[in-house]
């Protein structure tokens, strides 16, 4: 009849019958005549095999559809306070945000939802993420971090510390609530003081290098008191490099670097203890001198080694003089002696002689031997 429209709904379809733009009713798949008499009738045809009803009118459906709405539809409420998995044929295939609400179609996709309660803590079971993660849904909804090991998690929700994350792969909830995780590296570490420009007790100017090494050992008192906790002991390396060597002379400096080491250590460990931190150790790398004071210097040390020197060959002189007197007391006493050094000294003469002549004997040689020369 002229009044009636032939509908044919597929097997992969569904139709929505409307009315004067009022919601009527659902077709199923198959051929439909429905009547127009009078009235203005929309068939709108929707293709289930994507399951997520696309209309903008879920909350009409719903109301209209009342008792009968589980026969076409599966409805999606979820919770304020909770978030909607989406199972696709068993599967996870979507998620749902706090409060959202939806329809599914029924028929050629199995649909089931899931309504999960958010865990205080915000975390997500470790299996749910790698689910989330494997469908590109984890890093839109959620937060993930991955701790190191020697490292530290500090998770701030809403701007307040609410735990510390060892190491390890974590999840958590980003709705509704600002969720950030900051790291904190627990391995030992160095800090290099470069630089400084300093004076010790008796005015003398001169730079210094300075190397330290340090810890964290309590990751929420080194966040929490403190802003920068490197910077923080940064500036206390100075402040007691500084307080060291101005109460130091350069030559208390040179003489015991080790003593300057430990009145460093000393300052900066009281400084930090209870800032989460532990200084390991502290060490003057350099000491640098102006050019002038070098050479001063130089002088210092040359004029003490030429003084030590002179001091040496004194004593050893005094001593040479020594056993030249008490070997010629020996002589004195014991002619035979004496005749041993004359031979003695002969030979030593004979070693530089090419030619000798002997008149006289060896006497008459021994009598002469002060003016013999070299041939």
């Amino acid at each position: 009849m002229f009044w009636t429209q032939r509908v044919v709904v597929g097997d992969a379809e569904r139709a929505l019958i409307y009315r004067n733009r009022r919601f009527e009713r659902v077709l199923s798949p198959g051929v439909h005549r429905v009547s127009g008499w009078r009235d203005r009738v929309e068939v709108v045809l929707h293709d289930i095999a994507k399951p997520e009803y696309s209309g903008k009118d879920t909350d009409v459906l719903v109301a209209a559809l009342g008792a009968r709405l589980d026969e076409h539809f599966v409805l999606a409420d979820i919770g304020v306070d909770q978030v909607g998995l989406v199972m696709k044929n068993g599967k996870l295939e979507d998620l749902l945000a706090p409060g959202s609400r939806k329809l599914y179609w029924k028929g050629l996709v199995a649909i089931e939802i899931v309504a999960a309660t958010l865990s205080p803590g915000l975390e997500i079971r470790s299996e749910l993420s790698q689910r989330l993660r494997q469908i590109g849904l984890l890093d839109r909804i959620a937060l993930s971090i991955t701790v190191p090991n020697e490292s530290a998690g500090l998770l701030y929700v809403d701007g307040k510390l609410a735990r510390t994350l060892g190491a390890g792969s974590y999840a958590f909830w980003n709705f509704q609530k600002n969720v950030a995780v900051e790291l904190v590296e627990l391995r030992v570490q160095s800090v290099e003081v470069s630089g400084q420009e300093l004076l010790t007790r008796d005015k003398v100017s001169l730079r210094v290098n300075l190397a330290a090494s340090m810890r964290v050992t309590d990751p929420v008192a080194a966040r929490s008191k403190v802003a920068k906790y490197n910077d923080y002991l940064y500036r206390e390396l100075q402040y007691g490099l500084r307080k060291a060597v101005s109460a130091k002379t350069l030559d208390e400096l040179l003489g015991d670097k080790a003593s300057l080491d430990a009145d460093i250590f000393g300052y900066v460990r009281g400084q930090v203890s209870e800032l989460g931190m532990e200084v390991l150790g502290v060490g003057v790398k350099d000491v640098i001198l102006p050019g002038e004071m070098k050479e001063i210097l130089n002088s210092v040390v040359q004029a003490e080694k030429s003084a030590q020197a002179n001091v040496i060959r004194r004593r050893e002189e005094a001593n040479a003089t020594r056993s030249l007197l008490n070997t010629a007391k020996l002589i004195e006493d014991s002619p035979t002696l004496m005749r041993l050094k004359e031979l003695e000294a002969l030979e030593k003469v004979t070693e530089k002689i090419d030619k000798l002549t002997v008149f006289g004997g060896l006497d008459g040689v021994l009598k002469q031997v002060l003016s013999l020369k070299s041939g």
